[in-house]
Formats: structure tokens, C-alpha cells, sequence
């Protein structure tokens, strides 16, 4: 099963990919986590890739491509796999095609999962994570439920930065949503709801 998993940024796509792996055992390829352990790690990709995530913009598609490209390579991903925050734009998705078709890897089915922005907003500017260990909690953890860590507020959870990202989903990838429709590829999913709930409509959607 070769799924991308559409959605604003926390509209819970994580959440729902963490689940299908669990239970599916397919990668969860996730370009922000690749970014961040990159920016972490101070690689030439990272620094690259840094000044535009801090500013709520999209990084170049040259540098998102690339690392997609390099990942769907693995091994693990022969099986099957999830994408989550790839393709971003209808030239990453014509891109993506591309290297799927050298791959002989077709995807199934496009994911979204839609959740009013305002919802968003109120979500993302109330999550907190880790220092320690990357726990994702929120404003009610004052300390890490997990390891006991100190929690902060990332630089892109502020409101600003938030509204911002949503302006940029807004015009760069929701036309990837008329997109997949186009290909027939598109299964819509409401995402304000109990995640359990949302999970069991997901692969009855996906027919899982």
C-alpha cells in the first residue's frame, strides 16, 4: 500500500500515519521529521533548509525532492509506504510520479485529513515538546509525561508562524487535493474527531 498523506500542517496526519504503521508495518516517511534531525544535525541540507521552516515557508523542491528521492530507495519501502508532508506541491507530485513510475511503484491512494484552520491554530499554538525526547504533549505539561524533560514551544508553534504555514498551505498545496481528485486517487477524511474514530475511517476508506 503506497499512500500520501495529505492535510494542513496538524491537522493530525502523524497521528494517523503512526497507527497505520503500527498495525501495517509500512515506513512512515516524514519530510519534517527528515528536516529537523537534518537542521539538528547541522548537514549542508539542514542549514539550507532551516531559515525557511523557522519562517513557516516551504523549503525549495529541489532539496525536498532529492531527499524523498534518496529515501524511497530503501529496502524497507518495497512493500509499501507512507509519506507524510510529500508532495507538497503539484510539482513535487508530478516529480513524485515520476520516480514512483521508475520504481514500478504506483501510489494507491491520496489521504487527506481535513480540519477547520481554526482548529489548527488552536491546536498547534498549544503543543509542546520535548527537549529530551521529542514527546509531543501540550501547554498542560509543564514537565515531559515521558522522561521528565523540559517542554517548549518549537519556533514554528507560534501564532504567527502558524497562520503563516496555514497561508502557504492554503495556496501552494491545496491544489494537490484537485490534483489527486484528477487522478482518482483522493480518499477525504473528517479530522475533528476522537483520533480512534478518524483511524477506523481511514481503513475502512482505504478498505484495510
Amino acid at each position: 500500500m503506497n499512500i500520501v498523506l495529505l492535510g494542513a500542517p496538524g491537522a493530525g496526519k502523524g497521528t494517523q500515519a503512526a497507527k497505520l504503521v503500527e498495525e501495517y508495518e509500512l515506513p512512515h516517511i516524514s519530510t519534517g521529521d527528515m528536516l529537523r534531525a537534518a537542521v539538528k544535525e547541522g548537514t549542508p541540507l539542514g542549514k539550507k533548509a532551516k531559515s525557511f521552516m523557522d519562517a513557516g515557508d516551504l523549503v525549495p523542491d529541489d532539496v525536498i525532492i532529492g531527499l524523498v528521492t534518496e529515501r524511497l530507495q530503501g529496502k524497507d519501502t518495497e512493500k509499501g509506504f507512507i509519506l507524510d508532508g510529500f508532495p507538497r506541491t503539484s510539482a513535487q507530485a508530478v516529480a513524485l510520479d515520476a520516480e514512483l513510475s521508475k520504481l514500478g511503484r504506483p501510489l494507491d491512494a491520496a489521504l487527506l485529513i481535513d480540519v477547520d484552520p481554526e482548529v489548527i491554530v488552536n491546536r498547534l499554538t498549544s503543543r509542546r515538546m520535548c527537549k529530551e525526547c521529542g514527546y509531543i504533549g501540550t501547554i498542560a505539561d509543564e514537565t515531559c509525561p515521558k522522561c521528565g524533560g523540559e517542554m517548549y514551544q518549537r519556533d514554528d508553534d507560534n501564532e504567527a508562524t502558524v497562520r503563516n504555514r496555514l497561508d502557504v498551505y492554503e495556496k501552494s498545496t491545496a491544489p494537490l487535493i484537485d490534483y489527486y481528485r484528477g487522478c482518482d486517487l483522493l480518499v477525504a477524511i473528517d479530522g475533528d474527531r476522537d483520533p480512534a474514530v478518524v483511524y477506523a475511517d481511514v481503513k475502512k476508506s482505504l478498505g484495510l
